[in-house]
């Protein structure tokens, strides 16, 4: 039996896994759940055969957003990751205080004896796009990222 064949009985079929489907991810955390955020974050990513460069980078794009929502947005965070054509999208929200220029944070390396602040400066040169959207209910920053492609430093 076929499609057609399958519903007129009363069979349905089995569903199709589509990679870029396999690959939308929905997931709140907070400290304890860094570690479970990041294996949900490499099945997904596996499941949409993304490249294993690919999800290196995205790995650390993670860490960073996550370690910040930790760090400086209220402890309490949520990741979106989807998969378009030819990128990917990971969105992590906050309810923190905000960040003060989020135009112009992590556009320039700090200096090597800073001990700290590098986290937006790695995300923003293994990503095509960022965007850091701040308002009265907290921060989501949104990255973009090519699929196959590493990009380099801007």
């Amino acid at each position: 039996m076929n499609g057609p064949e399958q519903e007129a009985a009363g069979v349905k079929p089995a569903p199709r896994t589509d990679p870029a489907h396999a690959l939308d991810l929905e997931q709140p955390f907070t400290e304890g759940d860094l570690y479970t955020l990041r294996a949900a974050v490499t099945a997904h990513a596996h499941a949409g055969n993304i490249p294993a460069r690919t999800i290196d980078s995205l790995l650390l794009i993670v860490g960073e957003l996550a370690s910040n929502v930790v760090q400086h947005g209220g402890g309490t965070g949520h990741l979106r990751l989807r998969r378009t054509d030819n990128n990917l999208i990971c969105q992590v929200s906050d309810h923190g205080p905000g960040i003060a220029d989020p135009e112009l944070i992590g556009l320039v390396p700090v200096p090597p004896t800073a001990p700290g602040g590098r986290g937006l400066w790695i995300v923003r040169q293994l990503s095509t796009d960022v965007s850091i959207r701040c308002d009265s209910t907290g921060t989501t920053v949104t990255v973009t990222m090519p699929v196959h492609l590493i990009p380099g430093p801007h």
